[in-house]
C-alpha cells in the first residue's frame, strides 16, 4: 500500500498537480469541491448513521454489537417468489414514472431476445450489461426468482437504456460515458422501483424488510464508500507531507474513521482495523467516491422524477442521451443535478434519516 500511495503522489507531482487526488480527478475534470463536499456532508449526517446502529442493537437484541453484526438483517427476511415474468412486470410498474417513451423501449428489450435470463452450463455467473454502437444493448443475467434478482434486472436494464440513448443520439465518438455517471442510470432504476413497492406495500413486515434492505444500501454505497474515500485521502496527505505508512500506521487510521463512522455503539474488534488490507480498490486510488455520488445523484434524480414529472423526467432523458458530449459534472447540472453543492447529497441523506424514523416505527 506505502508503494503505490507513493507512485500516486510521485506521478502527481511530475505531472504538476498540487496532490494524487487532484490528479486523479482531473481524468473526469472533477473539481476537488466535489470530493470534499462529499466528505463534508455525510460528516453531517453521521448523527443519523448512529441513530440506525442504534436502532439495530435494539432490534437484534444485543448487549454489544460488533461490526459483523451489522451485516446481520434486523427484519427477518421474508420469503419472496418473484419469477421472471413478475420481476419484469414489477420493473415496469415502478419505472412508469419515467414515460411511456422509456417504457416502450424497455418493453422492447423484454421481448426482442435482449436478455440471457437463467443460469445455464459453462455461463459466467452475476450480471452484466455490454452492446456495441451499432447493435441494441446484450444483457447477462442469472435468475434467480428472488428480491434481489428483480433489483438486479432493473439496474442492468438502467445500464442498457443509457447505452440505447447515448448511441442513438450521439456520434461514435461520444457515445461512451464515464463511470462518474455510469452507476447513476442504473442505481436510479432501483431507487424508482423501490419507491414505488414501498408506496404500495401493505404487509408491515414485508414493508420493514424492504426499509432495511433500502437503508443498508445507503449505508454501504454512502456512508461506507466515502468513508473509504476519506481514508484514501488521508493517507495519500501523508506521504505528501513526507511520512510513511506503515502498517501500524495504516491500521490507525482505519479505526479511528471506523469508531467516527459507526458512533460509540459499535464494538471495534482488532480485526476490523485491518480490513484496509483487503480492500483491492485502494490500489486503484480515488475511485469508490464515485459510487457514493453515483446513488447520491440517482436519489435526486428519483426524488425530482416523482416530485415534478415530466419536467424532471424530460433533464434526465437528456442525461441519459449526453454519453461524453461533455464531462460529468457538466451533464449532470445540465439535468438539475450539482455536484459542486452539498445539495443532492444531503438531499439523499435526508431520506436515509426519514427511512430510519419509520423502520423505527415499525418496529416498535
Amino acid at each position: 500500500m506505502n508503494s503505490s500511495v507513493k507512485s500516486d503522489v510521485f506521478f502527481a507531482k511530475a505531472r504538476h498537480y498540487s496532490s494524487a487526488l487532484e490528479a486523479s480527478l482531473d481524468d473526469d475534470r472533477v473539481p476537488l469541491r466535489v470530493y470534499d463536499s462529499l466528505i463534508e456532508t455525510v460528516h453531517e449526517f453521521l448523527p443519523q448513521m448512529h441513530r440506525y446502529i442504534q436502532l439495530r442493537k435494539k432490534a437484534l437484541k444485543l448487549d454489544e454489537l460488533h461490526m459483523y453484526d451489522i451485516y446481520v438483517p434486523i427484519v427477518p427476511e421474508t420469503t419472496m417468489t418473484i419469477t421472471y415474468e413478475e420481476a419484469k412486470n414489477m420493473v415496469i410498474e415502478g419505472l412508469r414514472p419515467l414515460g411511456q417513451d422509456y417504457i416502450n423501449l424497455l418493453q422492447e428489450g423484454f421481448t426482442k431476445s435482449w436478455i440471457d435470463v437463467y443460469e445455464n452450463e459453462g455461463k459466467t455467473s452475476g450480471a452484466y450489461s455490454w452492446g456495441t454502437y451499432r447493435s441494441h444493448p446484450y444483457v447477462l443475467l442469472n435468475h434467480q426468482d428472488t428480491l434481489d434478482a428483480m433489483f438486479t434486472l432493473a439496474h442492468e436494464m438502467g445500464h442498457s437504456l443509457h447505452t440505447y440513448f447515448s448511441n442513438r443520439s450521439q456520434p461514435h465518438l461520444y457515445a461512451g460515458y464515464k463511470i462518474f455517471v455510469a452507476e447513476v442510470a442504473s442505481t436510479l432504476n432501483e431507487a424508482l422501483v423501490m419507491e414505488h413497492l414501498l408506496e404500495t406495500t401493505k404487509d408491515a413486515k414485508l414493508l420493514a424488510y424492504l426499509i432495511n434492505h433500502y437503508l443498508e444500501q445507503f449505508r454501504g454505497t454512502i456512508f461506507r464508500q466515502t468513508m473509504f474515500a476519506e481514508f484514501e485521502k488521508k493517507i495519500h496527505l501523508v506521504v505528501e507531507e513526507g511520512g510513511a505508512l506503515t502498517a501500524e500506521a495504516l491500521s490507525q487510521i482505519y479505526r479511528d474513521l471506523n469508531a467516527k463512522y459507526y458512533g460509540s455503539e459499535v464494538v471495534l474488534d482488532p480485526e476490523i482495523e485491518l480490513e484496509w488490507a483487503r480492500i483491492p480498490h485502494f490500489y486503484n486510488a480515488f475511485y469508490v467516491y464515485k459510487y457514493a455520488t453515483g446513488f447520491s445523484a440517482a436519489t435526486a434524480f428519483a426524488r425530482s422524477i416523482l416530485d415534478e414529472g415530466e419536467p424532471a423526467v424530460n433533464r434526465y432523458l437528456e442525461f441519459l442521451s449526453g454519453g461524453s458530449s461533455d464531462y460529468p459534472i457538466e451533464l449532470l447540472r445540465k439535468a438539475g443535478v450539482d455536484m459542486e453543492t452539498p445539495v443532492p447529497v444531503r438531499n439523499a441523506l435526508q431520506v436515509f434519516a426519514e427511512l430510519v424514523d419509520r423502520l423505527e416505527k415499525l418496529l416498535v
